[in-house]
């Protein structure tokens, strides 16, 4: 594990990061505790894959069915933030090294009794995977974590997310991910056909074959990545140096065939009826010289749990913090492919989420976003906006009150009856023109006022966060006119604001910006429909649907002008307490 760097969060969600676990092709992972005290890994996404609405959807939906896998086997999810800025997906931290790096640096190929338990662990946590209806994708040595008490499996269902978006939008290697690692892919993944619970299988028996040998079964890619996905999809394993019955079992899991694979529950069932197995139970299942490396890293972990012991960067070696982890290779296998757990480029990211202000036995450090001079305050724009929006409710009130005393008169007119002959036309005409042109007037105001406060909201945000708006200033500011072209790009925006603005992708009061922005597009949409007036139309029947249209209009508008008060209070605040404290003042 690596630590922090200028630019990495202090939190996200609601857990305080730790370090920095490694990159991989989805995102980059952090060692973090929760408020509780649970040791948890974060994963955040990719800005480039975070832009892809595809990759947001499908994310969000592998993220929910991930949550239904029990953890005897894996590491189960926690917590997800899909809507953040920069999203993220919570699980519970496996304390050991991937099987790549047991076989391939510590111990080399596994003993008889460490592969039995090894696969039975396996198939295990693939059943669980299955029966939450997902299926892995990506199952490869990187992906399965050794522990004490067996194998853990990780990243399932996440592959998915990755395959879909990618492929729709900018290929299989868009942002570095490769969907399925070089070696371990299954032979429809490599064909591009349609990918079952059986490729899991596949994927399953080539790292099996792995675990017993220490080399691929298909070869590397020396040769060329062409060459080794030909012989995954055309030439059988090599299995040579596998004692049976192992050799039997990998064989009926790597068969070219999906139909002709051997299934889990047979293979389970196999596995616990090999000779010798009762016998193992009760014994440790790792060589001692991998229990002895776990024993290691559990001590490191254990001196890395400080988050206010930290070593700053560029401080002498010896400070405090965390040493070194054996598990953070700088240069993986080339046949390994993108791992969670394995350290990449350590280039420091802007981040949307917050750093807290110096407190009790902490330095005040200043913030590499945000200094006094840097963000402007909002408050007089929104005062003005305050007061315009308050006006604006009053006189919705009062339309909404003449509206209703004209659809009264109007249902006294028998029927057929033309709009004209209902009791003081011209009185209540006058004042309907009256209040839609004040209206209007008001209207107008509260656009140019909202604009100017939104842009400010929307400066200040970025300094907060550089980069982590999703839209330029200008289109974030004109986004407001051109609705048609993307109705919820000003939503979008708002949450980035208010993601930037509170350190956080949730709380402190959040709902508001949902509850203002669904009033006010249902307010936009009845305006639409409420185009006539009701003088305008011919018969009583007629002005009594416009007399009512405008009533739900301005019934809407008062609820939004409400919350949109409070939208706009609440943020101005959040930006003023967040300049206060990053400026160290409180």
């Amino acid at each position: 594990m690596d630590g922090l760097i200028p630019g990495d969060p202090e939190r996200i969600g609601r857990y305080r990061l730790l370090g920095r676990l490694g990159e991989g092709g989805m995102g980059r992972v952090y060692l973090a505790r929760s408020d509780r005290g649970r040791t948890v890994a974060v994963k955040t996404v990719r800005e480039e894959l975070a832009r892809m609405p595809d990759f947001r959807r499908r994310f969000a939906q592998e993220v929910k069915a991930a949550q239904r896998v029990g953890g005897e086997w894996t590491a189960p999810v926690l917590d997800a933030d899909t809507e953040a800025s920069t999203p993220w997906v919570a699980t519970g931290y496996v304390a050991g090294p991937s099987l790549a790096e047991v076989v391939d640096r510590q111990y080399g190929p596994l003993p008889a009794a460490t592969l039995r338990v090894l696969a039975a662990g396996l198939v295990r946590a693939l059943q669980a995977i299955h029966a939450a209806g997902l299926v892995h994708r990506d199952l490869k040595p990187s992906n399965v974590l050794v522990t004490i008490d067996g194998p853990r499996v990780i990243d399932f269902g996440i592959a998915r997310a990755l395959d879909v978006s990618t492929q729709s939008a900018e290929g299989l290697t868009a942002a570095g991910a490769v969907v399925g690692s070089p070696g371990f892919m299954s032979p429809e993944q490599v064909r591009g056909e349609k990918v079952s619970y059986a490729s899991d299988v596949f994927c399953l028996g080539a790292v099996l074959a792995y675990a017993a040998t220490g080399r691929m079964p298909f070869g590397t890619d020396e040769s060329g990545m062409h060459a080794l996905l030909f012989r995954i999809a055309t030439e059988e394993a090599n299995l040579t140096g596998i004692s049976e019955p192992w050799q039997g079992l990998i064989a009926g899991c790597l068969a070219k065939d999906p139909e002709k694979r051997t299934t889990l529950d047979d293979l389970l069932t196999a596995i616990e009826d090999m000779e010798g197995a009762e016998a193992a139970q009760g014994r440790a299942w790792l060589p001692g010289e991998v229990l002895a490396e776990l024993g290691r890293h559990a001590v490191q972990l254990l001196d890395s749990e400080d988050p206010e012991d930290r070593v700053p960067v560029g401080a002498p070696a010896g400070g405090f913090g965390p040493p070194p982890s054996p598990y953070s290779p700088s240069t993986p296998p080339p046949w390994q492919g993108p791992s969670p757990y394995a350290a990449g480029p350590a280039a420091a990211q802007p981040s949307p989420y917050s750093t807290p202000p110096p407190g009790p036995g902490r330095a005040a450090t200043p913030s590499p976003y945000a200094s006094p001079a840097a963000v402007r305050s909002a408050k007089p724009l929104a005062t003005a906006l305050q007061v315009l929006l308050i006006l604006y409710t009053g006189l919705a009130l009062a339309r909404f009150n003449l509206l209703t005393e004209t659809y009264s008169r109007l249902n006294g007119l028998p029927g057929g009856s033309r709009t004209n002959a209902v009791g003081n036309f011209t009185s209540l005409r006058a004042l309907s023109y009256s209040a839609d042109i004040l209206i209007g007037i008001l209207l107008f105001a509260v656009v140019v006022v909202w604009v100017l406060w939104f842009r400010r909201v929307r400066r200040n945000a970025e300094t907060f966060a550089p980069g982590r708006i999703r839209y330029r200033p200008g289109l974030a500011v004109g986004s407001w006119f051109i609705p048609f072209a993307n109705l919820f790009m000003p939503k979008q925006i708002a949450n980035d604001i208010w993601t930037a603005t509170t350190g956080s992708p949730t709380g402190a009061g959040r709902w508001l910006v949902h509850a203002w922005w669904w009033l006010w597009l249902v307010e936009f949409l009845t305006e639409l429909n409420d185009y006539r007036s009701w003088d305008e139309a011919q018969y009583a029947r007629d002005a009594m649907s416009s007399a009512l249209s405008g009533q739900v209009n301005s019934a809407v508008g008062v609820a939004s002008a409400v919350f949109a008060v409070l939208f706009v209070t609440r943020l101005t605040a959040l930006q003023r307490k967040r300049a206060a404290g990053t400026a160290g003042t409180g």
